[in-house]
C-alpha cells in the first residue's frame, strides 16, 4: 500500500503562516484516516522545539513521540503553496510534507523523502505540477 493517496494532497493551496501550513498539511492525513485529531498538535509542538525545515523550500512536519499512539497508519500528505511562507528566518517554504508514521517506519519514508528532493529537477515538478499523479510517483513507495 502506497504512504500516499490523492486524498492527502492539496495543490495549488495557501496558508497565511507556517502554523497554517502544519495544520493543512495535519488535516490531510486527519480526514484520510491516518492520524487522530491531537496529532496535529503534535506536530505543531515538534515544530516550536525543532524546524522541520529541510531547505530548499521544503518541511516535513511529523508529530513528537507523545502522539504515537495517535497513528492510525503510515501516511504521507503534501501541501504545495502557490506563494511560500516563512518558516524560519530567512526560509521560505512551499512544499510541506506532513508525515505520521507508526514504529520505526518514519526512517524509511524520510529517507525516501531525502533521495527525491536532492534532485533539482524532481523538486522543481513537486512545486509546481498541477497534476496529483506527478506527487504520487515521487512521493509514494
Amino acid at each position: 500500500m502506497s504512504i500516499i493517496a490523492k486524498n492527502r494532497i492539496a495543490l495549488q493551496a495557501s496558508a497565511a503562516s507556517k502554523t497554517d501550513a502544519i495544520r493543512q498539511a495535519g488535516e490531510l492525513l486527519v480526514r484520510s484516516g491516518c492520524v487522530l485529531p491531537p496529532y496535529v498538535d503534535g506536530m505543531l509542538a515538534r515544530e516550536n522545539s525543532m524546524s522541520t525545515s529541510l531547505g530548499n523550500g521544503v518541511a516535513i512536519p511529523h508529530g513528537v513521540y507523545e502522539n504515537i499512539g495517535h497513528v492510525l497508519q503510515t501516511g504521507i500528505s503534501v501541501l504545495q503553496l502557490t506563494t511560500p511562507v516563512e518558516w524560519d528566518e530567512d526560509d521560505q517554504v512551499s512544499l510541506i510534507i506532513g508525515i505520521a508514521a507508526a514504529g520505526d517506519e518514519h526512517v524509511n519514508v524520510l529517507a525516501n523523502l531525502a533521495d527525491v528532493i536532492e534532485n533539482e529537477d524532481n523538486l522543481a515538478q513537486l512545486f509546481t505540477t498541477t497534476d496529483p499523479d506527478v506527487i504520487i510517483k515521487f512521493l509514494g513507495t
